[in-house]
């Protein structure tokens, strides 16, 4: 007689979790994107493997009548952060994905080319509207030092703040919201008294090619859904508040405690 197999429900929704963390680190990310375009690559492959050992009957009856979690397109896939606390991964709806179908989505999933200086150079120069604006000269004054990894970083967050119920919904919004009062805003040159003035026109050119991409849709999975960060020269009282998603040069980054880190769509 065969051994009948048993799977178990965490196993298959560990299996399935479309889900990317950076874990904290002591020390600066050099390859950030690399690594966790790496990660992405490895949970697909274990992905594959489970589903070819279970049947789509055997996820029903594990699933039960659950209703299945909403396919993600392969052009949104990215880490980012849901932003309302009632959401929580359901197993059941998970397992309830027949495996066919499963197999189709593994397929049709797109893993992104690291964006490189080079690849940025061979870009034409970038333009857009007010948005672009902002984000280029949010870039440029807070993250022009960094590495391209950095400065991505930054640009993470000001998008997931947009995409966060709790910021405003435009990119301007986010860069500017409590600039106009003592100790309020969220950028701090925008209440350094100092004029921004642009002076590294090479940097600017760079950015605004960063702004542009990250803009147009580039997934954002270097900092886990990150809505704040700071200099690790300072210690604002908030950072013990959240959790830190991860450390890349001069920045280290936070998400709320009750974000579920997922792919966006």
């Amino acid at each position: 007689m065969k051994q009948k197999r048993t799977y178990t429900i965490p196993a298959i929704a560990a299996a399935f979790a479309l889900c990317v963390t950076v874990p904290a680190t002591a020390q600066p990310i050099v390859s950030a994107e690399t690594q966790a375009i790496q990660q992405i690559s490895a949970m697909m492959a274990q992905e594959r493997a489970v589903v070819s050992a279970i049947n789509a009957d055997r996820l029903l009856e594990l699933g039960g009548a659950g209703n299945s979690l909403p396919v993600t397109a392969p052009a949104d896939m990215a880490v980012t952060s849901l932003t309302d606390p009632g959401l929580a991964m359901d197993p059941q709806g998970l397992a309830t994905n027949a495996q066919a179908s499963l197999m189709d989505d593994l397929d049709a999933m797109v893993v992104v080319t690291p964006l490189t200086d080079d690849i940025l150079d061979a870009m034409p120069p970038a333009d857009g509207g007010r948005q672009w604006e902002c984000l280029t000269q949010a870039l440029y004054f807070e993250a022009r030092g960094e590495t391209l990894a950095g400065q991505i970083a930054v640009a993470e967050v000001i998008l997931n703040r947009v995409d966060d119920r709790r910021y405003p919904s435009s990119i301007c919004g986010v860069i500017e919201q409590g600039a106009h009062r003592r100790n309020a805003c969220q950028f701090s040159y925008m209440c350094d008294g100092e004029r921004e003035v642009i002076t590294e026109r090479d940097s600017w050119e760079t950015l605004g090619k960063v702004a542009r991409v990250m803009m147009d849709g580039r997934p954002r999975y270097l900092t886990a859904g990150a809505t704040h960060y700071h200099a690790t020269f300072v210690n604002p009282g908030w950072a013990s508040r959240l959790i830190q998603t991860t450390w890349i040069g001069d920045h280290k980054f936070f998400r709320y405690p009750t974000q579920l880190v997922q792919n966006n769509s």
